[in-house]
């Protein structure tokens, strides 16, 4: 019989209360069952705060009373792309009305552009993403980016409507140097997902070794792409630990440095 795998639980890293996850999905239904006990290992683990996405405003109405008694959690809310086709007049002015009276919103997000599942047909996803872009704007408030197999036009239209220089985070970065250049070289932040702690993924490691420290943020993006040594297990805020471990690894200092510097980042660019 084969052994059992054992791996590492997160809080074994003994991580100082100052993390921040930036982006998780714990309003899914991955998390029906255990929620509090999610959110209470990630403070075991170190996470003082956390970002939950909501992916559009049925989803806010629905999931923000999972949170009521959660000040450590604030929120995001945006149309992704995929759904890009039901950002009607209606769906966006419910939007700006929730932002106006809520202010654990804290940013515009995901929204951007998504060519690798074809869903939505690109024209119908440029617009609505440069409506949400206008939205933020009106409101003064951050932009958090999804670009899959997009990264020129979701650029193009970020540096055409005045971004540059603007609080725009990019997502789930998982390209190379290029893209982390031009990210870097318009003023915006980068956050790195666990996907950093995977083998072959030695171009998205090169492009973090050359990051700046005052760029980075940390990611879940769960319940999707756990780190090793979780890889293929469902994600959850307190495994941001590893993510961090590795990041620290790649950048030469140690797991409580980055663990800080990437929290302070990540409180500072969400106003927190």
């Amino acid at each position: 019989m084969a052994k059992k795998k054992v791996r590492p639980e997160p809080e074994s890293l003994n991580l100082p209360l100052v993390g921040m996850e930036s982006h998780a999905h714990l309003d899914l239904g991955d998390f029906d069952g255990d929620r509090e006990a999610i959110l209470e290992r990630a403070r075991a683990a170190g996470v003082s705060h956390l970002i939950n996405v909501f992916l559009g405003p049925d989803a806010y109405e629905r999931g923000r009373s999972l949170f009521d008694d959660h000040p450590e959690v604030s929120f995001l809310l945006g149309v992704h792309p995929n759904d890009a086709d039901r950002l009607t007049d209606v769906a966006l002015a419910r939007m700006r009305d929730h932002f106006v009276a809520d202010p654990r919103l804290r940013g515009l997000g995901e929204i951007g552009l998504d060519y690798y599942w074809e869903r939505v047909p690109h024209d119908i996803q440029q617009r609505a993403f440069v409506r949400q872009l206008e939205l933020a704007r009106e409101l003064g408030l951050p932009v958090v980016i999804h670009s899959r197999d997009a990264d020129a036009d979701t650029l193009a239209l970020l540096t055409e409507n005045g971004f540059r220089d603007y609080p725009v985070l990019w997502h789930c970065f998982g390209a190379g140097l290029d893209l982390a250049r031009s990210v870097v070289d318009n003023g915006w932040h980068v956050s790195i997902p666990g996907t950093v702690t995977y083998r072959r993924t030695d171009d998205l490691q090169a492009a973090v070794a050359r990051i700046p420290f005052e760029r980075l943020l940390l990611e879940t993006d769960c319940p999707f792409l756990a780190p090793e040594p979780w890889r293929g297990k469902r994600n959850h805020p307190a495994l941001l630990a590893f993510t961090a471990k590795r990041v620290a690894e790649i950048k030469g200092r140690s797991v409580e440095d980055i663990w800080r510097i990437t929290g302070d980042n990540a409180r500072r660019f969400f106003g927190l």
